[in-house]
């Protein structure tokens, strides 16, 4: 019986889209390419995107699916170029050994033109909870600022939940869209893209609860600091 069950959940997995089924409200929670404003006084990239210890054995910058952080991250330092930039990402590692993201990628984004005078490292935080917070200590924002948020679109609601927790209302910027919503119910064979998908939602749900619990965010899924 427990090898058949497993056999049917595989087959359903395998075929049905669940994973963009959870994702979607995610991804879909703030709009994409968001009217920003004229004056801008910084940007913000959250870590994730570099794979430390790879980066770190074969000295260059590595990085995983969600790249497209850092790629935002200079087009839009180009657009304002007086914004300070602030990229926050320490070393999520259990060992909590080697360089942090932080420290991997200050080169990329200075040889991708971004003055180091307007370059801000935060290199302490292990988690989305302490990049909220150690990146307000480090540049404490003024009321009334414009900030931009730049994150992977399904982690955006967390997020920005966590900068309001911190009296900080970022303007979302989501990138590193997973779905293609369209074909969300599409039925095709895709074992590995909805496995990878369903661990993914899985993840961020989990941690929508778990932070929601715990008082970090006040809605089991954000939508801005007036918003829930």
């Amino acid at each position: 019986v427990i090898l058949t069950l497993l056999a049917l959940i595989l087959v359903v997995v395998s075929f049905a889209r669940i994973g963009d089924w959870l994702l979607y409200p995610l991804e879909s929670r703030f709009p994409t390419n968001p009217p920003l404003p004229e004056n801008v006084q910084g940007i913000i990239v959250l870590g994730g995107s570099v794979i430390t210890d790879v980066s770190h054995e074969w000295g260059q910058l590595e990085t995983n699916s969600f790249n497209e952080r850092l790629t935002t991250f200079v087009t839009l330092a180009r657009r304002y170029q007086n914004a300070t930039m602030v990229f926050t990402g320490g070393n999520a590692s259990l060992a909590g050994k080697g360089p942090s993201e932080a420290e991997l990628v200050r080169d990329f984004f200075i040889d991708a033109g971004i003055p180091t005078e307007r370059l801000v490292l935060e290199d302490r935080s292990r988690n989305t909870a302490e990049n909220a917070v150690l990146t307000r200590e480090l540049v404490q924002p003024e009321v009334n600022e414009n900030w931009i948020l730049i994150t992977t679109a399904f982690h955006m609601p967390r997020s920005v939940g966590l900068f309001c927790r911190q009296d900080w209302p970022v303007i979302p910027y989501p990138v590193d869209h997973q779905t293609v919503p369209s074909r969300r119910f599409d039925i095709r064979y895709n074992l590995m893209g909805n496995v990878n998908n369903l661990l993914q939602a899985a993840h961020e749900w989990s941690g929508l609860l778990a932070y929601y619990l715990t008082g970090r965010i006040t809605s089991i899924l954000p939508a801005g600091c007036n918003k829930g």
